[in-house]
């Protein structure tokens, strides 16, 4: 095991920065434990490795085991937003500034990892979560490997680019994705070298959708989660442009929509979504939700 304590400069929400890395309650690569610690596996540079991070204090305590230990303790500050700048971030709605004065500004962390992001966001295209989050699951229970050290149970590291290549076509229907997303996630690991590789946010969405299978939202969900990019709106997600208008207007509203009410954020365009959605506003919901769709049956 190694250990290494960061002090943040001012107050830390780690549950909060951490969040949007998990994907469902029950993601193999996540965990929140009774003693409020985070625990968070990843396929680093240097191999697998867990990292269990508590805070109290004024202070960030990171444990972490395996190969990729170091790297992972290395990257921590980074990891709860220490990169982040959110200095141009200038409130122009006072819904935001309530929220901000409740809440504070969000942080952004980045993870650094790509693919990490890439495989469950391409899961999540168009579908709803619970449908997602299952097949994301059955694939790393049945390809990913058993988290180093002691990590709660159940815990699993990613598989490696090359094992994402060679995942047969039943395995893929038996945990619920279509060959569509199947083949874009093949394909992608295929350029996955040079995915992680990517020096900034900008140039991973010029890789990213140069891919098959591959647009805006899907970008954007890996660039704020690998790079912490405070701009990448998920612009085409099935909600958010209609809760966005609701919050700002009293009106839902489509993508063209949000980006004009977003036009006063631009650099910090994600961070204001993430503020809007601490309000708890969301317009009404009417008619039936979409239904869970099961390919295995198919």
């Amino acid at each position: 095991m190694m250990e290494r304590m960061w002090a943040p400069e001012g107050p830390l929400d780690v549950g909060g920065i951490l969040g949007p890395h998990q994907h469902g309650g029950g993601d193999p690569t996540f965990r929140r434990t009774p003693d409020a610690a985070v625990w968070r596996t990843s396929r680093t540079p240097l191999g697998p490795g867990t990292l269990r991070i508590t805070a109290g204090g004024g202070t960030v305590r990171g444990q972490a085991w395996g190969p990729g230990a170091e790297w992972l303790l290395d990257t921590l500050p980074a990891l709860l937003g220490a990169d982040d700048d959110p200095a141009g971030f200038v409130l122009h709605h006072p819904l935001l500034k309530e929220v901000v004065r409740r809440h504070r500004v969000p942080r952004i962390g980045r993870s650094g990892r790509v693919m990490e992001a890439l495989v469950p966001a391409v899961l999540e295209q168009k579908v709803v979560g619970q449908e997602a989050w299952r097949a994301w699951r059955w694939l790393l229970r049945r390809y990913g490997e058993a988290a180093p050290g002691p990590a709660p149970e159940g815990m699993r590291v990613v598989p490696e680019a090359a094992v994402w290549r060679r995942i047969p076509a039943w395995d893929w229907h038996r945990s619920g994705a279509e060959a569509v997303r199947a083949r874009t996630i093949a394909t992608a690991a295929w350029h996955a070298e040079k995915l992680e590789s990517a020096k900034d946010s900008a140039e991973a969405d010029r890789l990213l959708r140069a891919l098959p299978g591959i647009g805006v939202w899907t970008s954007a969900e890996v660039r704020q989660r690998a790079f912490g990019d405070p701009d990448a709106v998920s612009v085409g997600d099935f909600h958010l442009a209609k809760i966005v208008g609701y919050a700002l207007t009293g009106e839902k509203t489509d993508d063209a929509g949000m980006m004009r009410l977003l036009e006063p954020y631009e650099g910090h365009r994600h961070r204001a979504t993430i503020v809007i959605g601490l309000s708890g506003l969301r317009p009404p919901a009417r008619g039936p939700r979409n239904s869970v769709r099961d390919y295995r049956a198919f």
